[in-house]
């Protein structure tokens, strides 16, 4: 109880501002956009959440992560967004369930509310990118044979997802950008069901949401690595 007030108290002003605008903005597209399905609704929701506890290097933005990746996965299914779906049942929702075992193997002085900043190679950086790529590719065959809808953007995507899961194991604060980019690539694919169909503008507002929390994700982790690095601790591998 006593780490829960603790972790509470941590949450800065903006920070609260934050997720509250991110939350309003969720709801506000939600109901004025004529979309009924509240699926989104709750999913957009857990999303916004659990970016703002793992900017604060908290495990819990990780159990939120899972639960967020099955609820758009779901989401995903409908429109033909086989990537998405693939992607983050397959992928990323077990990639959150990896990174829960190594942030928690991994806490700074002993805290689980705050894991310990890693410091990657510019090795590992080209390695993970280039196993990305490989990756990606053969995702490209899977998506086209199984008639994605926009194929290249879907296909995109998988690039900087599994870039970002990645790097958000090795608990690298470059995690955040490389999210920061498949922000982008998600705006850009539930933009173009928007000019069909306006209820899916709720998903545009969502993942500008998710782009304006992951930007301020790496300054957060930049900020605790800085601060962790005073404390001179040595980083187990």
């Amino acid at each position: 109880m006593n780490r829960a007030k603790e972790f509470f108290k941590s949450i800065t002003s903006f920070e609260y501002c934050l997720w509250a605008a991110s939350a309003l903005a969720v709801v506000l597209s939600f109901l004025l956009c004529g979309n009924k399905s509240y699926l989104n609704l709750v999913g957009a929701l857990i999303g916004v959440t659990s970016l703002i506890f793992i900017a604060k290097g908290n495990v819990i933005g990780n159990f939120l992560g899972v639960a967020f990746a099955v609820f758009y996965g779901v989401i995903s299914f409908f429109p033909r967004y086989y990537g998405e779906m693939i992607t983050y049942l397959g992928m990323s929702a077990p990639a959150a369930i990896v990174s829960i075992i190594t942030w928690l193997k991994h806490p700074f002085q002993g805290k689980k509310t705050e894991v310990k900043v890693n410091r990657l190679s510019a090795k590992e950086y080209l390695l993970s990118f280039l196993l990305s790529c490989g990756v990606t590719t053969a995702f490209y065959f899977i998506l086209r044979a199984l008639n994605t809808a926009n194929l290249i953007w879907s296909t995109v995507s998988v690039l900087t997802s599994f870039y970002a899961s990645y790097l958000n194991i090795r608990r690298s604060p470059v995690y955040a950008l490389a999210y920061c980019a498949n922000d982008l690539v998600l705006m850009v694919l539930w933009t173009i069901l928007s000019l069909d169909n306006p209820a899916y503008v709720c998903m545009v507002v969502c993942f500008g949401a998710f782009l304006a929390n992951d930007t301020y994700g790496f300054i957060s982790w930049t900020r605790l690595r800085k601060k962790q690095a005073k404390k001179d601790e040595p980083d187990p591998v």
